[in-house]
């Protein structure tokens, strides 16, 4: 009877450590695989990093061969930033192709009425309706050889061919506009001439701006990589430490 205790209760501690250990890991495996980070930064950070890859996928699903950003993920990610003391500020990576226009203006709106102070990075490229992301940050910052794409909005599938249509369209692109005329240096004017040109791109209207020119237009506030939008986010972080200590004071 002894025997058969020992045998039965020697299993039970040792593993205990290592399954801890490889649970922790797979919860990082499967974070990494569905929302492109990891749930918590492996080292302490007062920097909230949060990538928009490929296409912004909305109230579609797309294909399972599509490399898709949904922004039911990022939402949530992003309250969570607002609301956890330890984030000081919010670096926003995009290297995205556009996708579904009300999601992305739905993120740029959160991203723009976020408290903390925020830097957006385009790398690769920032298109469609990554440009209202790209430029929703207090700060936005483009690499020298990232492409932005602008052009008028189109609607994929079933189209109702009646003026109501037609309306909806129009009034969900002037959203688009005004958002990124307020939220960057771009004269309205200058935008519509880039989303409204012809003979560029191929079968469509609309222009590619290049990094440096999205600086010269105003769109992008300065050129840069990584090392610039951290120091520039730890900038922002050192101006509002001041402002709310000099708050406290008074």
């Amino acid at each position: 009877m002894q025997s058969n205790d020992k045998q039965e209760q020697q299993p039970v501690q040792p593993p205990q450590a290592p399954t801890t250990e490889e649970g922790r890991k797979n919860a990082t495996v499967d974070a990494i695989q569905q929302l492109g980070q990891t749930g918590a930064p492996t080292t302490e950070s007062n920097i909230f990093c949060m990538t928009i890859i490929g296409q912004v996928e909305g109230h579609i699903v797309l294909p399972p061969q599509n490399k898709t950003t949904k922004y039911e993920h990022l939402i949530p990610q992003l309250v969570a930033a607002e609301q956890n003391a330890k984030i000081e500020g919010v670096l926003i990576i995009l290297n995205t192709v556009g996708g579904d226009v009300e999601a992305g203006l739905a993120i740029a709106e959160m991203i723009a009425t976020l408290s903390k102070p925020t830097v957006t990075l385009v790398l690769g490229g920032g298109h469609s309706i990554g440009v209202p992301i790209a430029v929703s940050a207090n700060h936005s910052i483009i690499a020298e050889t990232a492409t932005m794409t602008i052009h008028p909005i189109r609607l994929n599938g079933l189209v109702i061919g009646v003026p109501q249509t037609f309306e909806y369209l129009d009034k969900m692109q002037e959203r688009v506009i005004r958002f990124v005329t307020r939220h960057s240096r771009v004269d309205e004017s200058k935008f519509k001439e880039l989303m409204f040109k012809t003979g560029e791109l191929t079968r469509d209207i609309g222009t590619t701006v290049i990094g440096t020119d999205a600086v010269r237009y105003g769109l992008i506030d300065s050129l840069g990589g990584i090392g610039e939008a951290i120091r520039k986010l730890n900038a922002l972080i050192d101006e509002r430490r001041a402002s709310n200590a000099g708050g406290m004071i008074q």
